[in-house]
């Protein structure tokens, strides 16, 4: 394996530090939210809205298998080295 560079080190801790803030953020907004009731078109706009996210990303994911799979990305990257046939 190869170490880690400077760069890549200062990435992780970039990283790290935006998702611990992202999660100090999710704790107050769920306790600032937690006297609010959802009514009966709340619920109904939820799962109509997390039903169709998922339609949509199973969907898309699908399509880029099938692509992947069809040989069409391989087309379509010029900067592909192509392999010469074998004889």
């Amino acid at each position: 394996m190869q170490r880690l560079g400077t760069g890549q080190i200062i990435l992780l801790v970039v990283l790290a530090i935006l998702l611990i803030f992202t999660g100090v953020w999710a704790v107050l907004v769920w306790n600032a939210s937690a006297g609010v009731e959802i009514g009966k078109h709340g619920w109904i706009a939820l799962g109509l809205g997390t039903f169709f996210s998922l339609l949509i990303g199973c969907g898309l994911m699908a399509l880029m298998f099938f692509s992947s799979r069809s040989g069409h990305d391989a087309q379509a990257d010029a900067f592909r080295r192509r392999e010469p046939p074998e004889t």
